[in-house]
Protein backbone atom coordinates (compact mmCIF):
# COMPACT_ATOMS: atom_id res chain seq x y z
CA UNK A 1 0.00 0.00 0.00
CA UNK A 2 1.48 3.07 -1.04
CA UNK A 3 -0.20 5.08 1.35
CA UNK A 4 0.87 3.42 4.12
CA UNK A 5 4.55 4.07 2.67
CA UNK A 6 3.59 7.90 2.20
CA UNK A 7 3.33 7.63 5.70
CA UNK A 8 6.88 6.61 6.46
CA UNK A 9 8.76 8.20 4.20
CA UNK A 10 7.07 11.49 5.32
CA UNK A 11 8.08 10.77 9.04
CA UNK A 12 11.58 10.26 7.71
CA UNK A 13 11.43 13.54 5.71
CA UNK A 14 9.27 15.67 8.33
CA UNK A 15 10.28 14.17 11.50
CA UNK A 16 11.77 15.87 14.62
CA UNK A 17 13.57 13.77 17.29
CA UNK A 18 11.92 13.65 20.74
CA UNK A 19 12.28 11.59 23.80
CA UNK A 20 9.38 9.27 24.16
CA UNK A 21 7.97 7.10 27.60
CA UNK A 22 10.03 4.18 26.41
CA UNK A 23 13.32 5.96 26.79
CA UNK A 24 13.76 4.57 23.20
CA UNK A 25 13.45 8.21 21.29
CA UNK A 26 11.57 8.75 18.27
CA UNK A 27 11.35 10.67 14.60
CA UNK A 28 7.75 12.13 14.68
CA UNK A 29 5.46 14.23 13.04
CA UNK A 30 1.85 16.22 13.81
CA UNK A 31 -0.55 14.54 11.62
CA UNK A 32 -1.13 12.21 9.05
CA UNK A 33 -4.14 10.30 7.26
CA UNK A 34 -4.44 6.77 6.09
CA UNK A 35 -6.97 6.21 3.40
CA UNK A 36 -8.05 3.06 1.89
CA UNK A 37 -10.55 1.65 -0.16
CA UNK A 38 -11.69 -1.76 0.79
CA UNK A 39 -12.43 -2.39 -2.89
CA UNK A 40 -9.04 -2.76 -3.83
CA UNK A 41 -8.64 -5.42 -1.43
CA UNK A 42 -7.55 -6.43 2.19
CA UNK A 43 -4.71 -3.92 3.24
CA UNK A 44 -2.41 -6.42 4.80
CA UNK A 45 1.24 -5.68 3.88
CA UNK A 46 2.75 -6.41 0.82
CA UNK A 47 6.36 -5.22 1.42
CA UNK A 48 6.91 -7.31 4.82
CA UNK A 49 5.38 -10.23 5.80
CA UNK A 50 2.78 -9.97 8.32
CA UNK A 51 0.94 -12.42 10.90
CA UNK A 52 -3.06 -11.85 9.97
CA UNK A 53 -3.97 -14.43 12.42
CA UNK A 54 -2.18 -12.68 15.60
CA UNK A 55 -4.11 -9.85 14.52
CA UNK A 56 -6.79 -11.42 14.28
CA UNK A 57 -6.58 -13.21 17.56
CA UNK A 58 -6.54 -9.76 18.77
CA UNK A 59 -9.39 -8.62 17.60
CA UNK A 60 -11.67 -11.68 19.05
CA UNK A 61 -9.98 -10.46 22.38
CA UNK A 62 -11.57 -7.30 22.12
CA UNK A 63 -14.96 -8.03 20.42
CA UNK A 64 -15.31 -10.09 23.41
CA UNK A 65 -13.86 -7.81 25.89
CA UNK A 66 -11.37 -10.28 27.30
CA UNK A 67 -8.89 -8.84 29.52
CA UNK A 68 -6.78 -12.18 30.36
CA UNK A 69 -3.60 -11.96 28.78
CA UNK A 70 -3.57 -15.98 29.09
CA UNK A 71 -6.48 -16.19 26.36
CA UNK A 72 -4.09 -15.05 23.88
CA UNK A 73 -1.05 -16.81 24.83
CA UNK A 74 -3.40 -19.74 24.26
CA UNK A 75 -3.82 -19.05 20.51
CA UNK A 76 -0.16 -17.88 20.52
CA UNK A 77 -0.58 -14.09 20.02
CA UNK A 78 2.23 -12.46 21.78
CA UNK A 79 1.17 -8.63 21.46
CA UNK A 80 0.49 -8.15 24.86
CA UNK A 81 3.22 -10.20 26.68
CA UNK A 82 4.88 -7.22 28.64
CA UNK A 83 1.87 -5.24 29.77
CA UNK A 84 -0.20 -5.84 32.40
CA UNK A 85 -3.05 -4.03 35.47
CA UNK A 86 -0.59 -0.99 36.39
CA UNK A 87 -2.80 -1.30 39.92
CA UNK A 88 -1.26 -5.29 40.07
CA UNK A 89 2.22 -4.06 38.69
CA UNK A 90 2.66 -0.39 38.93
CA UNK A 91 4.83 0.77 35.50
CA UNK A 92 8.64 0.65 35.41
CA UNK A 93 11.65 0.09 33.12
CA UNK A 94 13.94 -2.41 35.70
CA UNK A 95 14.32 -6.14 34.81
CA UNK A 96 12.40 -6.96 37.88
CA UNK A 97 9.77 -4.68 37.19
CA UNK A 98 9.12 -5.94 33.43
CA UNK A 99 9.46 -9.68 34.44
CA UNK A 100 6.54 -9.06 37.31
CA UNK A 101 4.91 -6.95 34.45
CA UNK A 102 5.06 -10.17 32.03
CA UNK A 103 3.81 -12.52 34.64
CA UNK A 104 0.89 -11.00 35.40
CA UNK A 105 -2.01 -12.01 33.35
CA UNK A 106 -4.49 -9.67 34.11
CA UNK A 107 -4.32 -6.25 31.62
CA UNK A 108 -7.09 -4.63 33.21
CA UNK A 109 -9.92 -2.21 31.58
CA UNK A 110 -8.38 -2.06 28.13
CA UNK A 111 -9.86 -1.89 24.58
CA UNK A 112 -12.29 -4.92 24.92
CA UNK A 113 -13.69 -3.74 28.10
CA UNK A 114 -14.48 -0.79 27.30
CA UNK A 115 -16.00 -1.35 23.99
CA UNK A 116 -18.44 -3.84 25.98
CA UNK A 117 -18.64 -2.44 29.42
CA UNK A 118 -17.66 1.00 29.10
CA UNK A 119 -17.32 2.71 32.84
CA UNK A 120 -18.15 -0.44 34.57
CA UNK A 121 -16.03 -1.09 37.37
CA UNK A 122 -13.35 -2.96 37.00
CA UNK A 123 -12.26 -6.05 39.18
CA UNK A 124 -10.33 -8.53 37.60
CA UNK A 125 -9.71 -10.73 34.57
CA UNK A 126 -11.63 -13.46 35.53
CA UNK A 127 -15.01 -11.63 36.63
CA UNK A 128 -18.46 -11.88 35.04
CA UNK A 129 -19.27 -8.56 33.59
CA UNK A 130 -22.86 -9.52 31.68
CA UNK A 131 -24.83 -6.55 32.01
CA UNK A 132 -22.45 -4.52 32.99
CA UNK A 133 -21.64 -0.98 31.93
CA UNK A 134 -22.74 0.22 28.26
CA UNK A 135 -22.20 -2.09 25.71
CA UNK A 136 -20.87 0.39 23.09
CA UNK A 137 -20.32 -2.55 20.43
CA UNK A 138 -23.80 -3.96 20.85
CA UNK A 139 -25.41 -0.67 20.46
CA UNK A 140 -23.50 0.41 17.51
CA UNK A 141 -24.83 -2.55 15.82
CA UNK A 142 -28.37 -1.61 16.34
CA UNK A 143 -27.68 1.53 15.42
CA UNK A 144 -26.58 0.51 12.12
CA UNK A 145 -28.69 -1.65 11.38
CA UNK A 146 -32.50 0.53 12.20
CA UNK A 147 -30.33 3.74 11.74
CA UNK A 148 -27.56 3.65 9.09
CA UNK A 149 -28.01 7.54 8.26
CA UNK A 150 -27.16 8.53 12.28
CA UNK A 151 -23.64 10.44 12.31
CA UNK A 152 -23.49 8.96 15.99
CA UNK A 153 -22.01 5.86 15.12
CA UNK A 154 -19.08 5.94 17.56
CA UNK A 155 -17.28 3.55 19.95
CA UNK A 156 -14.41 4.63 22.38
CA UNK A 157 -12.03 3.08 24.28
CA UNK A 158 -10.98 6.48 26.02
CA UNK A 159 -12.31 6.51 29.54
CA UNK A 160 -10.30 9.24 31.53
CA UNK A 161 -12.10 7.66 34.54
CA UNK A 162 -10.04 4.29 34.35
CA UNK A 163 -6.92 4.91 32.86
CA UNK A 164 -4.99 4.21 35.68
CA UNK A 165 -6.44 0.75 35.36
CA UNK A 166 -5.37 0.02 31.86
CA UNK A 167 -1.93 -1.85 30.52
CA UNK A 168 -1.75 1.08 28.20
CA UNK A 169 -4.14 3.91 27.68
CA UNK A 170 -5.70 3.16 24.02
CA UNK A 171 -3.42 4.34 21.17
CA UNK A 172 -6.45 3.64 19.09
CA UNK A 173 -8.79 5.67 21.10
CA UNK A 174 -12.41 5.99 18.91
CA UNK A 175 -13.84 4.50 16.06
CA UNK A 176 -17.13 5.69 13.98
CA UNK A 177 -19.15 4.46 11.68
CA UNK A 178 -20.41 5.57 8.24
CA UNK A 179 -23.18 4.50 5.80
CA UNK A 180 -22.99 6.52 2.72
CA UNK A 181 -24.50 4.89 -0.62
CA UNK A 182 -25.00 1.20 1.23
CA UNK A 183 -21.32 1.20 1.91
CA UNK A 184 -20.10 0.73 5.80
CA UNK A 185 -16.99 3.05 6.12
CA UNK A 186 -14.74 2.63 9.42
CA UNK A 187 -12.68 5.77 10.36
CA UNK A 188 -10.49 5.57 13.38
CA UNK A 189 -8.56 8.17 15.75
CA UNK A 190 -5.26 6.99 17.07
CA UNK A 191 -3.40 9.40 19.55
CA UNK A 192 -0.22 7.39 19.29
CA UNK A 193 1.52 5.71 16.19
CA UNK A 194 4.24 3.34 16.15
CA UNK A 195 4.50 3.81 12.31
CA UNK A 196 6.81 0.80 11.60
CA UNK A 197 5.31 -1.83 14.65
CA UNK A 198 1.97 -0.69 15.06
CA UNK A 199 -0.07 0.72 12.78
CA UNK A 200 0.57 -1.88 9.54
CA UNK A 201 -1.79 -4.02 12.94
CA UNK A 202 -3.88 -1.18 13.24
CA UNK A 203 -4.82 -0.84 9.66
CA UNK A 204 -5.16 -4.54 9.37
CA UNK A 205 -7.37 -4.86 12.81
CA UNK A 206 -9.54 -2.04 11.84
CA UNK A 207 -9.97 -3.31 8.08
CA UNK A 208 -10.66 -7.17 9.46
CA UNK A 209 -13.83 -5.37 12.17
CA UNK A 210 -14.80 -3.19 8.89
CA UNK A 211 -15.44 -6.63 7.40
CA UNK A 212 -17.49 -8.01 10.31
CA UNK A 213 -19.86 -5.31 10.62
CA UNK A 214 -20.64 -5.10 7.06
CA UNK A 215 -21.08 -8.80 6.83
CA UNK A 216 -23.50 -8.68 10.38
CA UNK A 217 -25.37 -5.38 8.56
CA UNK A 218 -25.98 -6.57 4.88
CA UNK A 219 -23.76 -3.62 3.75
CA UNK A 220 -20.99 -3.40 1.06
CA UNK A 221 -17.59 -2.36 2.79
CA UNK A 222 -16.61 1.15 1.91
CA UNK A 223 -13.76 2.86 3.33
CA UNK A 224 -11.04 3.02 5.98
CA UNK A 225 -9.48 6.03 7.16
CA UNK A 226 -7.12 6.82 10.01
CA UNK A 227 -6.50 10.05 11.50
CA UNK A 228 -3.38 10.00 13.22
CA UNK A 229 -1.47 12.28 15.51
CA UNK A 230 1.23 11.82 16.84
CA UNK A 231 3.06 9.72 14.23
CA UNK A 232 6.72 8.55 14.80
CA UNK A 233 9.25 5.90 14.36
CA UNK A 234 11.55 4.94 16.67
CA UNK A 235 15.18 5.67 16.31
CA UNK A 236 15.77 1.37 15.93
CA UNK A 237 13.36 1.00 13.72
CA UNK A 238 14.71 3.35 11.41
CA UNK A 239 17.15 1.32 9.57
CA UNK A 240 13.68 -1.36 9.09
CA UNK A 241 11.87 1.82 7.74
CA UNK A 242 14.39 2.85 4.97
CA UNK A 243 14.50 -1.28 4.19
CA UNK A 244 11.05 -0.80 3.62
CA UNK A 245 10.88 1.84 1.23
CA UNK A 246 12.89 -0.12 -0.91
CA UNK A 247 10.28 -2.40 -1.91
CA UNK A 248 7.67 -2.26 -5.06
CA UNK A 249 4.44 -2.31 -3.08
CA UNK A 250 2.78 -3.07 -6.61
CA UNK A 251 5.13 -6.53 -6.73
CA UNK A 252 1.92 -8.35 -5.19
CA UNK A 253 -1.32 -7.92 -5.36
CA UNK A 254 -3.45 -7.44 -1.81
CA UNK A 255 -5.19 -10.38 -0.65
CA UNK A 256 -8.77 -11.04 0.10
CA UNK A 257 -10.43 -12.13 2.90
CA UNK A 258 -13.14 -14.87 3.53
CA UNK A 259 -15.56 -15.02 6.85
CA UNK A 260 -17.65 -18.23 6.39
CA UNK A 261 -21.34 -18.44 7.65
CA UNK A 262 -21.66 -19.44 11.20
CA UNK A 263 -24.27 -22.31 11.96
CA UNK A 264 -25.40 -24.19 15.04
CA UNK A 265 -27.53 -26.95 13.32
CA UNK A 266 -29.77 -24.68 11.38
CA UNK A 267 -29.20 -21.51 9.32
CA UNK A 268 -28.62 -18.74 11.00
CA UNK A 269 -27.58 -14.88 10.37
CA UNK A 270 -24.10 -13.66 10.87
CA UNK A 271 -23.03 -12.59 14.18
CA UNK A 272 -19.95 -10.51 14.73
CA UNK A 273 -20.07 -12.16 19.03
CA UNK A 274 -20.31 -15.40 17.72
CA UNK A 275 -17.15 -14.91 15.37
CA UNK A 276 -13.97 -16.58 16.13
CA UNK A 277 -11.01 -15.49 14.27
CA UNK A 278 -10.43 -19.03 13.06
CA UNK A 279 -13.65 -18.35 11.21
CA UNK A 280 -11.94 -15.53 8.70
CA UNK A 281 -9.64 -16.79 6.06
CA UNK A 282 -6.65 -14.64 4.14
CA UNK A 283 -6.82 -15.65 0.21
CA UNK A 284 -3.41 -14.92 -2.06
CA UNK A 285 -1.67 -13.90 0.22
CA UNK A 286 1.99 -13.01 -1.05
CA UNK A 287 4.78 -10.63 0.52
CA UNK A 288 8.26 -9.59 0.88
CA UNK A 289 10.44 -11.21 3.74
CA UNK A 290 9.48 -9.74 7.53
CA UNK A 291 11.47 -7.00 8.85
CA UNK A 292 12.62 -8.21 12.39
CA UNK A 293 12.17 -5.08 14.36
CA UNK A 294 12.10 -4.79 18.93
CA UNK A 295 9.26 -3.69 20.38
CA UNK A 296 9.50 -0.41 22.64
CA UNK A 297 8.05 -1.11 26.22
Amino acid sequence: MQTYLNIIQKVLNEGVKKTDRTGTGVLAIAGAMFEHNMADGYPLLTTKKMPFKIMAAELEFFIKGITDKQWLLDRNCHIWDEWCNPKKVPYAHDEETKLKMKNERDLGAIYGFQWRHFNADYENYNTDYAGKGVDQLKNLISAIKNDPSSRRLIVSAWNPCMLDQMALPPCHYLFQITVIDGKLNLLWNQRSVDTMLGLPFNISSYALLLHLLAKETGLKEGKLVGFLADTHIYLNHLDGAKEQLTRDPNKYPLPRIETIQQSSGQAKNFSIFDWQYIDTELQGYESYPRIPLPIAV
